[in-house]
């Protein structure tokens, strides 16, 4: 996983229990700065609550506990599966505490396979049965693990997901982020948008007042139904 990680977009998680709308797994050198980028950007847009790599979170084997409680506190995770993704342990470590989450927590898990062909982590072969040679000969030791990546990689592998094939980034990001919202139902970007009217509604009654050079008196103000709700929140959901 790129060693940059920890970026959180500012919007707030609708779902119930949940920190996070999405936790981003991905092999940094391969897809950090480009394609994960622009889909974490892309989701930010849309109102969700998204957790992508950042340097803030050390690069642990295994992960550390601060990690595993962000994965277990989000909703949705999307693995994508690169060249060089099972490689990384960092990604592994990762990926089979997400089929844990999968299995206990019934997180939805929603694989991407770019520039890979699907069959590739899926049966472990090419690029990632090399990975797997040289993670067998490093942790001969501890070969309970390398197992243990291995059946995470192919339960992941063998779900439902999206594959790149020829598409055009832009398109294969927007089919991603609408199969997302169809996942949440909606509920994160419906609330942002209600927050954004009642906003909005404020804005012209303040508006109006000074146009029409009404003198509104603190406590009218504060007796507003639109004030009332944007105290409500935290100022940095604003």
């Amino acid at each position: 996983m790129s060693s940059q990680r920890g970026s959180l977009n500012g919007s707030s998680s609708s779902s119930v229990g949940w920190k996070y709308d999405v936790f981003l797994n991905f092999q940094g050198e391969d897809t950090g700065k480009r394609f994960t980028d622009h889909l974490f950007a892309a989701m930010d847009r849309k109102g969700f609550k998204v957790f992508k790599g950042d340097k803030e979170l050390e690069r642990e084997t295994p992960i550390s506990m601060e990690l595993v409680k962000t994965i277990e506190e989000s909703r949705i995770s999307i693995v994508v599966f690169s060249r060089r993704y099972a490689s990384c342990t960092w990604c592994l470590n990762e990926l089979a505490k997400i089929v844990e989450c999968m299995k206990i927590r019934r997180q939805i898990v929603i694989p991407i396979f770019y520039d890979v062909e699907p069959s590739v982590p899926r049966h472990q072969k090419g690029v990632f049965e090399e990975a797997f040679a040289k993670h067998e000969e490093i942790f001969k030791e501890n070969l309970q693990n390398v197992q243990m990546w291995r059946n995470a990689l192919q339960e992941v592998a063998n779900l439902k997901g999206f594959h790149l094939k020829d598409r055009h980034e832009s398109e294969f990001i927007r089919a991603i982020v609408e199969e997302v919202s169809s996942k949440l139902g909606g509920s994160t970007s419906t609330f942002m948008n209600l927050k954004k009217l009642l906003v909005s509604c404020l804005d012209q009654l303040q508006a109006q007042a000074q146009t029409m050079r009404i003198q509104w008196g603190r406590s009218v103000i504060s007796s507003s139904p639109f004030f009332f709700f944007l105290n409500f929140f935290p100022e940095g959901i604003r």
